[in-house]
């Protein structure tokens, strides 16, 4: 079918003003219209090191313990079992988070273990007097500034299987092939 130069000008000029209508948008919405990738690929941590881990955090009543790239939440489960204990959990994947609040109303700890899709580098974690963690060696790296300069003196950081670079850790515990580190944030 042979169309007009009217038609096909029409036509021109209407795809213009969608493709121009699209960058307006997006750069109305900003580029944070998509959830960033994570950096790490989800891997949940057994259920053995779960408990090592918070044993080697020496967890009491009034902790409040943040689990970065908390997953599925069974850190933070755990950890708000216990009597006293406020858990919250940071995931960059708005499906795990949502996973995990469902775990947490599933154990009945809706009240108590609260999970939030945030990029662990922007959220707010200066209330932690524990923090849980299974990154990755490069991202540990990346991290242990931010923990050094937000957390208080005395926090406890917890990371399963990385350690930390130069920050020597207090202790390391063996759970099967896997290694937990303990660190305690220094005085500044």
């Amino acid at each position: 079918m042979h169309r007009s130069p009217v038609f096909r000008a029409a036509a021109c000029a209407l795809l213009a003003l969608v493709v121009a209508g699209c960058a307006e948008l997006t750069a109305w919405l900003g580029p944070d219209v998509q959830a960033p990738e994570p950096d790490v690929v989800y891997d949940p941590t057994p259920t053995a090191v779960v408990d090592a881990m918070l044993e080697l955090a020496e967890l009491k009543a009034g902790d409040v313990l943040y689990d970065l790239g908390s997953g599925d939440g069974r850190i933070v489960i755990a950890a708000a079992q216990r009597v006293g204990v406020r858990a919250i959990g940071i995931d960059i994947d708005a499906e795990l988070v949502e996973r995990a609040r469902e775990n947490a109303e599933r154990a009945g700890l809706a009240g108590r273990a609260e999970f939030r899709a945030q990029d662990l580098f922007k959220a707010d974690i200066s209330e932690a007097t524990v923090v849980t963690l299974f990154l990755g060696a490069e991202l540990n790296l990346r991290i242990r500034p931010r923990l050094l300069e937000t957390l208080a003196p005395g926090t406890r950081v917890v990371s399963h299987q990385y350690d930390m670079g130069l920050w020597v850790p207090d202790r390391e515990r063996q759970v099967g092939s896997r290694t937990l580190y303990l660190w305690t944030v220094p005085g500044r």
